[in-house]
């Protein structure tokens, strides 16, 4: 068998965006996928999920010819069809739904499926061209995006690799073992080489939890209220750096004012977490000058996260810890790149008054809501790439509904036949990553890097730049872009954004654009106007709904709060083996989760009579779903946990997760709420045999 090894670059929706050594077998097949072990950042190491690889890109499951339902939504029933009918299908009806109710009645619906620029984001030059809805990118990213620019002024952070020269790393929010196991690489090596200590800040105990130093575990929600606390401490026992503060920060004084009554026993009161170990986490921060917070997406994605992502971001200003080499914060790396999308999306057509829709919405854009739609049309036709949002979008139920109206015609371009697509009326087969061309930067590190075509795709898969081509062409859809290969728009692209081109970046394998040291640590000014950090953000000019934000860094009381009818408050976190519903295909990656579980408090197991391993149902007024109870440590009571997002059909009733999520918008600028659902618990009777045959 013939063996060679090639460069390539993770795709999936993870800030690590791997550097890949992949083995590709007699030209055809991938072995082994290997991280590339020269590349300072990714260091040799990957997770699980993409090192087998092979099982999920050789899968008997791929679709591999376009498909068109002729059962029901959802029955699984469809035939096989040529390409050209299904675009020219498509194309029908999107000319259709146009004609009748106008360009803004169709809606190209995409998100983070890959995170290659070309492939993803190809979508938008569609859109703009035909001038159909808009979409706003709000369902990962929004809530803390505008949290962090609040005070930083741009998404862009401290080098991560200066975690391995910290004496102390913070991780809020996120689980790097399971989502980002870079991070971890870093991390262990300032405790090998440094003694560095590893604080977690999470409302249970992850994996990342779980080899922690300390592990603080706050309700949900509640992330602001320790951050003022520890802030709190910082002025009262002198950690703070006044200095520091009077050059580069607003208004240290008034901050000092506002927490004067903002300490532990307040915040304890409300985080759960008791004032002792508030006031030991306080002391090891603020004595610490090289500590290192690395910011997760999880604590944010809450109606008050990006007040408590603001919060947490206060933190390094207030000891001067960004001063210091392996000190500071990182959120994303994703503002420093500066690519020129304007090729990719067409951006040089975009029509402003052309309205856009908040993608975490769909729930309630495709069930008619004038909160959404205004005085526009409703949504009739869809093309759907690099998602999966019966599944994975909140308020599903509604989701369901939606898609199950009569009027609206769905075409979802996948590679497994998901549960949107079996709710779509064409299926089109898609490549994976290794089968394609793409380009790509990342948010939890800084380099630029090119993913080429590795081998030819099953079937008649196709990508999804060819799939945007297919339908410009029948359209009427003219740019520039559609008469280009992927390989052309990446080599433009890079070009004009001041950077190599393709062929050099891709004998480079990799282009580092981290910024000096005295830019990475703000030393030169924040990239605000006034070129300070923002105690006191300007939050309207982040978002509309910017009025009810608090205006210095406080704990925002606008979650879902437990009730007597809803006593528990549930978090919804990325299982290990998944990512998104990504990986759920995978026999290896099922068998590792074992079945959908709610991870619960003792104290609440004894009170409600659930022995784990029980069958318990959760429920409020958007849904209810069936889970199996595992009696877990590390959680406050009150706090379920269910790690997923499995696909509904794992679920009793064919009901997933996101059936008890909210659709509501977070402030100032829209996000989902993932994290922040309050919920009913009952124990379930147990599951009847099955009846011998």
């Amino acid at each position: 068998m013939a063996k060679s090894t090639h460069a390539s670059v993770c795709p999936h929706d993870c800030p690590s965006t791997c550097a890949l050594s992949v083995e590709v077998l007699d030209g055809t097949r991938i072995g082994a996928v290997h991280g590339a072990a020269d590349n300072s950042y990714t260091a040799g190491v990957i997770c699980a999920k993409v090192s087998r690889y092979a099982e999920r890109i050789h899968h008997a499951d791929r679709l591999t010819h376009p498909l068109l339902r002729t059962g029901p939504q959802g029955s699984d029933q469809f035939r096989r069809i040529s390409w050209d009918e299904a675009l020219d299908r498509i194309a029908e009806k999107f000319i259709d739904a146009a004609a009748r109710h106008g360009t803004q009645a169709v809606w190209p619906y995409y998100y983070a499926g890959t995170m290659g620029l070309v492939q993803r984001d190809g979508i938008n030059r569609l859109r703009n061209v035909m001038r159909y809805s808009g979409q706003r990118l709000t369902i990962c990213t929004s809530l803390p995006e505008m949290g962090w620019r609040a005070g930083v002024g741009a998404s862009r952070g401290v080098d991560p690799r200066e975690m391995a020269k910290s004496d102390l790393i913070v991780v809020w929010g996120g689980n790097p073992v399971s989502t980002q196991v870079n991070v971890m690489t870093h991390v262990s090596r300032a405790r090998k080489e440094r003694g560095a200590k590893l604080v977690v800040v999470d409302p249970y105990r992850t994996y990342t939890a779980a080899v922690a130093d300390m592990h603080l575990a706050p309700r949900p929600g509640t992330d602001a209220a320790l951050a003022c606390a520890v802030m709190h401490v910082a002025f009262r026992d002198g950690y703070a750096d006044r200095a520091y503060m009077q050059a580069y920060t607003d208004c240290p004084d008034a901050l000092e004012a506002h927490l004067h009554q903002r300490g532990p026993a307040w915040a304890a009161e409300i985080t759960g977490i008791p004032v002792e170990q508030i006031e030991t986490f306080a002391a090891l921060y603020g004595r610490t000058k090289r500590s290192y917070i690395r910011c997760g997406y999880g604590f944010a994605r809450s109606r008050n996260g990006a007040a408590a992502m603001h919060a947490v971001t206060c933190l390094p200003a207030v000891t001067g810890a960004w001063q210091h080499e392996g000190g500071g914060a990182l959120w994303s790396n994703r503002g420093m790149y500066g690519i020129d999308k304007t090729l990719i999306e067409g951006l040089d057509v975009v029509d402003r008054t052309v309205r856009s829709l908040d993608m975490s919405r769909m729930a309630s854009i495709l069930n008619g809501d004038r909160r959404d739609l205004g005085d526009g049309p409703q949504v009739h036709a869809m093309l759907i790439q690099n998602q999966n949002p019966l599944t994975v979008c909140p308020d599903s139920n509604r989701v369901r509904r939606g898609f199950a109206r009569d009027d609206l015609f769905v075409a979802t371009h996948e590679q497994f036949m998901t549960e949107t697509a079996r709710w779509s009326d064409i299926v089109l087969p898609a490549t994976m990553f290794m089968e394609h061309d793409d380009l790509y930067q990342a948010g939890g590190h800084s380099h630029i890097q090119i993913g080429a075509k590795l081998i030819e795709p099953p079937g008649e898969c196709r990508p999804n730049h060819a799939v945007l081509q297919g339908l410009a062409s029948r359209l009427g859809a003219k740019h520039r872009g559609f008469e280009m290969s992927a390989m052309q728009i990446i080599d433009e692209t890079l070009r004009v954004s001041g950077y190599p081109d393709a062929k050099t970046v891709l004998d480079k394998r990799w282009i580092d654009v981290m910024r000096p040291f005295q830019e990475a640590h703000f030393l030169d000014g924040f990239p605000n106007a006034d070129r300070k950090f923002h105690f006191a953000p300007t939050w309207q000019a982040l978002g509309d709904n910017h009025a009810v934000m608090p205006k210095l860094p406080d704990q925002m009381d606008n979650i879902d709060l437990a009730g007597p009818d809803v006593p528990f408050r549930l978090v919804t976190a990325p299982a290990r083996s998944f990512l998104n519903t990504s990986f759920t295909e995978m026999a290896s990656s099922r068998r590792r989760e074992g079945r959908p579980t709610v991870l619960i408090h003792a104290d609440d197991a004894a009170r409600l009579g659930v022995i784990d391993g029980a069958r318990v149902r959760l429920g409020n007024s958007r849904g209810e779903i069936i889970v199996h109870a595992h009696i877990a440590e590390g959680q406050q009571p009150g706090v379920l946990v269910v790690e997923s997002v499995w696909p509904s059909g794992c679920f009793e009733g064919g009901i997933g997760v996101n059936a008890l999520t909210s659709d509501d918008p977070g402030p100032p600028w829209g996000g989902a709420v993932f994290h922040d659902t309050a919920v009913w618990m009952r124990a379930e009777a147990a599951a009847l045999p099955l009846a011998a045959e």
